[in-house]
């Protein structure tokens, strides 16, 4: 079971760096880059479920949150939310530079508000779900196989990380990157801990989609106002 485990993690943990580095950094804008982006993308929403129904022989189950696990994804969500803000009032317009982040958004057509409409609700919704699937459902259970539980949260956290800076060097400056990726190894762990302790996905979804909300509100100041 732990060779298995660790197999599973191996394949996993560093696709999604592995898609940014060649992606963003080695060869951005290329067909060969995109492919490749692509490719460690769809590898990591495919590679869960099909090894835990074809490597573990599970089944499809819809799981039952624990009591009080709802409210707490709501309390921390909104708490992460607050604090993203204060955040960008206290330092964000100081460390950030807005002409930069409106630059960015020309690039990809999210200077448009319709456009980055639907991105926020990509976003928030599905790409939030997407990330709780991939580091609290498959990797934090397959940390659980491995470690002990407080070593389980901070490998699965640590791995969710890891691709957020190599992404965010490339538009921000070192010491926004150091904070954003220091508050995102916490939120990571802090979902993990959620899953852990209520043992479902659903609470640590509900946190992590109002945080990504905060984020893209602040994205909006930066871009629009």
């Amino acid at each position: 079971m732990k060779l298995r485990a660790f197999l599973s993690l191996l394949l996993l943990v560093p696709a999604p760096s592995l898609g940014v580095w060649f992606g963003m950094i080695l060869m951005p804008g290329t067909p060969v880059g995109t492919g490749i982006y692509l490719f460690f993308k769809g590898w990591i929403l495919l590679l869960p479920a099909l090894w835990f129904f074809l490597v573990e022989g599970g089944r499809f189950s819809r799981g039952k949150t624990r009591a009080g696990g709802i409210r707490t994804g709501l309390r921390t969500g909104l708490a992460l939310g607050v604090l993203v803000a204060l955040l960008y009032l206290l330092f964000g317009e100081r460390m950030i530079d807005a002409a930069t982040v409106q630059e960015l958004a020309a690039g990809i057509k999210l200077d448009r508000k319709l456009y980055y409409a639907g991105g926020a609700l990509n976003w928030i919704c599905i790409n939030s779900l997407a990330e709780e699937y991939v580091w609290r459902w498959f990797v934090m259970r397959q940390c659980l196989k491995l470690m002990k539980p407080k070593a389980a949260i901070a490998g699965s956290a640590l791995g969710f990380a890891l691709h957020h800076v190599l992404a965010m060097q490339l538009y921000l400056s070192w010491t926004v990157t150091l904070v954003g990726a220091l508050c995102i190894l916490l939120a990571g762990a802090l979902w993990s801990w959620m899953f852990l302790r209520y043992r479902t996905i659903w609470p640590g979804w509900l946190s992590h989609a109002l945080v990504d909300l905060a984020l893209f509100a602040v994205g909006y100041r930066l871009i629009f106002c």
